[in-house]
Order: C-alpha cells, then sequence, then structure tokens
C-alpha cells in the first residue's frame, strides 16, 4: 500500500508540475504579445518569407516547415494597408505545393498596387515560382534551383501486395469514378487519360500564368515546360527572372526603383509561440495516428505543382 502510494504521490507531482510549466509558456505568450508592437517607419520595405511546402492553410510542426496561402495574403494585406510600407519583399525558399493555394497567393500578389519583389534564394520551383512570377521583379542566386514548370499527382498503388497476401479490395461505389484512384485497385486505361486530362489542363494553367506574368509567348514558355528546374543564370536567360543577385541586391534595388535615399525594412510573418508550435504539432501527430496509414497515403493524393 506505501509503494503504490508513492507512485500516486510522484504521478501527482509531475502531473502538477507539467500544468504549472504550460499555465507560465500560456501566460509569457500573452505578456510579449502585449507588449511587441511593432513600429513601422517611413520609407519601410515589409519583408514577407515563403519557406517550405506551400499550402492552402496550416501552420508548421516539428517536423515540417510549411507556408500557409491564408497567412501570407493576411500578411500581404496588412502590408498594403500601411502607407509607410513602399514596397513588398517575398524571401523565397520553397519547391512548391499546392496548385490552389500558390495560385490565391499569385493572385493576391498581382492585385497590389505597390513594389512587389521576390528574391529566390536556394530555391523556387513549381509553386512557389508561379508566386515569384506574379511579382513586378524577380530575383534569384545565381546558383538557386528556380523553374520546374509542371504537375504532379502520383500516388502508391498496393494492389499486387494486396494479392500477395490473397486479401481482396471489395469495390462498393455509388458513382462510376468514386473510388479512381484507389490505391487498392489498378487504375484502368480510361481513370488513367481522365487523370493525365486534369494534369494536362492545370499545367496550361500554370503555363499561360507564367507567359502572362513574364511577358513571354505561350510557345516559348511551354518549351520550357518540361518539369526540369534551371539555374539562376539559366533563368535569366530564358526570361524566367530579372536579376541575379542577394537580399541586399535586391533591397538596393528597390531603394533605386522608388528613388529614395534610405529604407528600413520590416519583417511580416506570423509570431509563433513555443505554446502553438507545441500543440499544433500535438495535434497533427494525433491525428495522423488516428487516421491510419492507408487513410494518410490515400488522402495525401492531391495535385502539387511541383
Amino acid at each position: 500500500m506505501q509503494k503504490r502510494g508513492k507512485k500516486q504521490d510522484t504521478f501527482k507531482k509531475v502531473f502538477n508540475t507539467l500544468i504549472i510549466v504550460v499555465l507560465i509558456i500560456f501566460f509569457l505568450n500573452i505578456l510579449f504579445s502585449v507588449v511587441s508592437i511593432n513600429i513601422i517607419l517611413p520609407n519601410s520595405i515589409a519583408i514577407i518569407p515563403i519557406k517550405g511546402t506551400i499550402v492552402a492553410e496550416g501552420g508548421d510542426g516539428f517536423f515540417e516547415t510549411t507556408t500557409s496561402a491564408d497567412e501570407v495574403i493576411k500578411q500581404i494585406e496588412k502590408a498594403e494597408e500601411n502607407p509607410n510600407i513602399k514596397a513588398i519583399l517575398f524571401e523565397i525558399n520553397s519547391p512548391g505545393g499546392s496548385a490552389v493555394a500558390s495560385d490565391e497567393i499569385a493572385k493576391k500578389i498581382k492585385s497590389v498596387d505597390k513594389l512587389t519583389l521576390a528574391l529566390i534564394r536556394e530555391i523556387g520551383t513549381s509553386g512557389a515560382y508561379w508566386v515569384a512570377s506574379s511579382c513586378n521583379i524577380v530575383m534569384a542566386n545565381r546558383m538557386s534551383i528556380t523553374g520546374s514548370i509542371g504537375v504532379i499527382a502520383s500516388y502508391l498503388e498496393f494492389s499486387g501486395l494486396l494479392k500477395d497476401y490473397n486479401i481482396t479490395y471489395q469495390r462498393l461505389v455509388a458513382g462510376k469514378y468514386k473510388d479512381i484512384g484507389s490505391p487498392y485497385k489498378n487504375l484502368t486505361e480510361e481513370e488513367k487519360a481522365l487523370f493525365q486530362s486534369q494534369l494536362d489542363r492545370i499545367h496550361e494553367y500554370f503555363i499561360a500564368e507564367i507567359a502572362s506574368n513574364r511577358n513571354l509567348s505561350i510557345e516559348k514558355v511551354r518549351n520550357i515546360s518540361t518539369g526540369m528546374f534551371y539555374l539562376g543564370e539559366e533563368a535569366l536567360e530564358l526570361g524566367l527572372i530579372d536579376y541575379i543577385g542577394n537580399k541586399d541586391d535586391a533591397l538596393e534595388l528597390i531603394k533605386h526603383k522608388l528613388d529614395l535615399s534610405h529604407i528600413n525594412t520590416v519583417k511580416y510573418e506570423e509570431k509563433k509561440s513555443l505554446l502553438d508550435v507545441f500543440t499544433k504539432a500535438l495535434s497533427q501527430q494525433a491525428y495522423a495516428i488516428g487516421r491510419g496509414i492507408g487513410i494518410s497515403l490515400v488522402s495525401g493524393r492531391k495535385y502539387i505543382i511541383t
């Protein structure tokens, strides 16, 4: 009985300690959010980072960096509303992501009535390049990976594995194509053709947007839209970017374009507390475990500009 009582006391102490730590983090988060007020000086340049996979909504966990279209659009609107912000610099280090999310960000950028400049550092491909191309000016490091204009919707198929283990897929659907792309059965030639036609259509949207944004002919963009990536120097020769340079070069160019004697910079991004990241990571991991491996793979089948 004494041992059991000691175990209960230890558990209570650990539990109470965890509660206290969570409460401290929570109140510190409130305190810092109240006292950290950004003062935007005149002639400021808003810097909006686009890092990792571009998604429609959501945020970072412990193991993945993403950029939410909803969040980027919110930051763009904040920068637009502030008269002290004279231009927006998008720092891009992303391999692309959701076609819808990329299109949403690109459309918002094109509506901005201020100078916009995209700076591609290490990588700005696919959906991220779509976003970059919508800016007034595109700059990239000479060794950056740029372009890769293509679409993918590939997925794993387990039908052969199920057959090896004598597992049968019982097809129960209402609607001829309801289970199209299910990993538990082979794609028919008709289904494959339907998938491909949708990919081709999205690819044409992508090509048309790049041609319009970069003032290039549809035919020229189509010829280089093989999904291949280009180094910064090659991208410059192809007309995919305007300048080779780094962040300092980008800021100097903005200063020159706006004829300003000096500029200030302010970073526009969502401020995440330790509690936010911790809570998000726990919820993501719990959901991933709860839904099962098979469903995770099926739900991951999206049209990705990558």
